[in-house]
């Protein structure tokens, strides 16, 4: 049996790199967000453990439930609603994390709709950290 209870494909950028973007990045975003999200890979959530692959200069970034000091799903200053489209599947998946600070995730998104995974992989994530760390399963 395997340990990968879900996958997906994910693009995200730290807050240093939303915030070093010039207007004329911000422009092309609203084309393609890959402008705004340099970085790109396989996500899989593991029973111990969270693991975005290829997160910096070929390694992956490996996060455990501690790992995880927050997580969020919302338009923020730096990605906002007129980015990330007008729906609500739109929004990024914010964690903040004690290795790599906050991130910002767009998991499984479709460039034309820009619908993305992130709603389930909120809840996922919210109740893998509750069983690994309360070990309690919601």
């Amino acid at each position: 049996m395997t340990d990968v209870v879900r996958r997906g494909r994910y693009i995200a950028a730290t807050v240093e790199e939303l915030r070093r973007h010039s207007a004329a990045d911000k422009a092309a975003g609203i084309v393609s967000q890959r402008a705004l999200f340099p970085r790109r890979g396989r996500i899989e959530l593991e029973r111990q453990r969270l693991v975005l692959s290829n997160w910096s200069a070929g390694d992956d970034l490996t996060l455990s439930p501690t790992a995880i000091v927050s997580l969020r799903r919302e338009f923020t200053s730096l990605y906002g609603r007129f980015m990330g489209g007008l729906l609500n599947a739109g929004k990024p998946l914010i964690l903040e994390t004690t290795t790599a600070g906050e991130i910002y995730i767009l998991i499984d998104r479709r460039e034309i709709s820009e619908f993305t995974s992130n709603r389930r992989w909120e809840a996922a994530i919210v109740a893998w950290r509750a069983e690994a760390v309360n070990g309690v399963k919601p």
